[in-house]
């Protein structure tokens, strides 16, 4: 069964950046998004080349499986050209990039995904999270030793186990087949969506029955009332049935640093490589803004995250125990100062039938008392005046032992 596609893709520097590392497609069968990592020696320069490389690649095959072998293959190659990009330009030591992409044939999407940047999928009302990060804290999440509550927050959540780029081993790329159904909305996003938008709002705007570029384009502010750390790459993908009537044509469109050409000029005598954009130029051995790390993956390194994992919840709840208990302290000491402060106080009022001084106050918490019987005279409240009688049983408060004992004998004077 074929079906018709309706996309929209969209880049967004951020607020914090000087440069996009970002790159972006959304074209005839072919959609990705690249998120490249090495700061200004070479993030951008990276998922430009391979943004560009597997673009070339967009076209209809005859089976899902031609699809994919060709997809895998790109990539791979994209990979390798990458690392003869750092032999012949040192300068690019430690460039590298996400990928993750959709290429569809009949009513079948192949995936191929390698990084952190993600793939969701609303269909039918629900949404879920098509990839899984390659990260050493998404290991962590899965084996049960943090909870997704603390990756979200974890320092080495920005450690990537797979890229694409100057490795010592050939990167392990996932590659399989969906479903493509009409009425699914696919989205690819890079993680300057989802490391600061919720899920929550993800979801929210892909399930919204709204155009996919004002659901791209309204995800983009939420990132930039977030604060927009860094540069986020949208594409979305709308899934309708052949026969469905629509003005949209299908068309390669690149977006980020996939829209930049990757030149090579001279610089102090020798032969740099940079994108093809004047905020970019000149700019290369600037500070690296990029958080954004890669280690391979091993058990040692994951071992030692686990280690840091481990000190971390040791010493949070620490801070817990220390914090309760300081709370603890602070309310005890609240509760025996004020207790204290109440027992300066003194009042009249009746106990067993009789006129009583109570120190204290005249209150109560629960089963906690605030007052007790300090002294019970002979005198039965039966022998006041009824007006007398009243103040007894309502209580009357004295500003300090003499003065309790004047209340009392003013009760008693027409006794």
């Amino acid at each position: 069964m074929a079906v018709k596609l309706v996309t929209y893709a969209v880049s967004n520097i951020g607020r914090v950046r000087s440069s996009n590392q970002d790159g972006g497609y959304s074209g005839y069968q072919l959609h990705f998004v690249a998120d490249g990592m090495g700061g200004h020696a070479g993030g951008d320069i990276a998922s430009a080349m391979v943004s560009q490389q597997i673009a070339q690649i967009d076209a209809l095959y005859a089976t899902p499986e031609d699809a994919g072998a060709i997809l895998l293959a790109t990539i791979l190659e994209a990979n390798e050209k990458l690392g003869n990009t750092v032999g012949d330009h040192n300068e690019l030591a430690g460039m590298g990039t996400t990928f993750s992409g959709l290429m569809f044939t009949g009513d079948k999407a192949v995936v191929g995904h390698i990084g952190d940047s993600r793939i969701y999928l609303a269909r039918d009302g629900v949404v879920r999270q098509v990839t899984t990060d390659h990260t050493f804290v998404q290991r962590l999440v899965e084996t049960g030793r943090i909870t997704p509550e603390e990756a979200l927050v974890h320092p080495r959540r920005n450690v990537l186990m797979r890229v694409l780029g100057d490795t010592p081993e050939p990167p392990n790329v996932d590659t399989w087949v969906e479903d493509a159904l009409p009425g699914d909305r696919w989205l690819l996003c890079s993680d300057g969506l989802c490391g600061y938008v919720s899920d929550e709002v993800i979801f929210r705007n892909m399930l919204a029955k709204a155009p996919g570029q004002d659901v791209a384009d309204d995800l983009v502010g939420e990132t930039l009332e977030a604060g927009a750390p860094d540069n986020v790459t949208i594409v979305v993908v709308d899934v309708l049935s052949e026969a469905s009537q629509t003005d949209f044509e299908p068309h390669p469109r690149y977006v980020g640093s996939a829209a930049n050409d990757v030149v090579i000029s001279l610089k102090r005598g020798r032969s740099v490589l940079q994108l093809l954009n004047p905020r970019l130029i000149g700019d290369l051995f600037a500070r690296n803004e990029d958080p954004t790390d890669f280690v391979p993956e091993s058990e040692e390194f994951l071992e030692k995250v686990l280690a840091e994992t481990n000190k971390r919840i040791v010493n949070r709840r620490l801070r817990q125990v220390l914090t309760y208990t300081l709370i603890g302290v602070v309310a005890a000491l609240g509760l025996y100062f004020g207790y204290q402060y109440t027992q300066t106080k003194f009042y009249v009022g009746v106990s067993n039938g009789h006129i009583t001084v109570f120190q204290g106050i005249h209150e109560q918490l629960g089963p906690i008392k605030f007052s007790r019987v300090y002294e019970e005279t002979t005198i039965s409240v039966d022998s006041l005046t009824e007006y007398h009688r009243t103040l007894a049983d309502r209580t009357v408060f004295a500003t300090d032992l003499e003065d309790a004992h004047r209340i009392v004998r003013e009760l008693t004077v027409n006794e």
